[in-house]
């Protein structure tokens, strides 16, 4: 996909905690263009049915109010990630997507769309599955990102942190070995949590304010 983060088109089934922890980084990163899907639909700051949370997710991601159901927002859209339930999407909706489309049916046990069959219209398919490629599990980042916050002796975690887990996570994939069915490392790779560990405990120190310094760690000469 030949295009700027500020160009792909997103869409993220599920809008709870995990949907709108994903949408705030990809906000974050550079993304332009993010619609949610939940039960009520494609979620819009005009639909009176959503509560704070939802209402606020969808100021940040519709600001022109689409409303429809999830094939609908698919529509040109470049990139699907699935936090939701299983099943909620036909392998077939997937043609509606741009060309070279990458789709991230994530849900356990069973994902939004069958990951196999998903091959068939999109570039990039990943999935929580561990017998499939590309396997998405949280395993990858949290120890890493724990480590790298103790290391640095962060008193927060901030977003510049985790994005720059995200980059690091990215990076232990070298270019030689990128290809469609291996664009994220294994989980049983031992470079992942020091990579993210270095990436966050060196991002965490460059923030003002955002580690703690313990008595003789600075110069206290007046």
């Amino acid at each position: 996909m030949d295009k700027r983060l500020s160009q792909v088109r997103v869409v993220v089934a599920g809008g709870g905690a995990a949907g709108t922890a994903i949408v705030h980084l990809l906000l974050k990163a550079g993304v332009g263009h993010v619609l949610v899907w939940d039960r009520e639909g494609i979620l819009s700051p005009d639909d009176e049915r959503l509560g704070p949370a939802k209402l606020d997710l969808a100021r940040r991601t519709n600001p022109d109010c689409v409303r429809g159901e999830l094939p609908d927002a698919l529509e040109g859209a470049d990139v699907f990630i699935g936090v939701s339930a299983g099943n909620v999407l036909s392998v077939e909706a997937l043609q509606r997507m741009a060309d070279r489309a990458v789709v991230f049916p994530m849900a356990n046990p069973t994902p939004e769309v069958d990951p196999v069959r998903a091959r068939q219209y999109a570039a990039v398919v990943a999935s929580g599955r561990s017998d499939l490629p590309n396997q998405i599990n949280n395993v990858l980042a949290f120890p890493g990102v724990f480590r790298g916050l103790l290391d640095a002796r962060a008193t927060e975690i901030t977003d510049g942190m985790l994005l720059a887990a995200a980059d690091a996570l990215a990076a232990v994939v070298r270019d030689d070995q990128l290809n469609a069915n291996f664009i994220i490392p294994s989980v049983f790779d031992p470079a992942v949590t020091a990579a993210v560990a270095a990436a966050v405990a060196d991002q965490a120190r460059h923030e003002p304010g955002a580690t703690l310094h313990l008595n003789g760690d600075e110069d206290d000469t007046a």
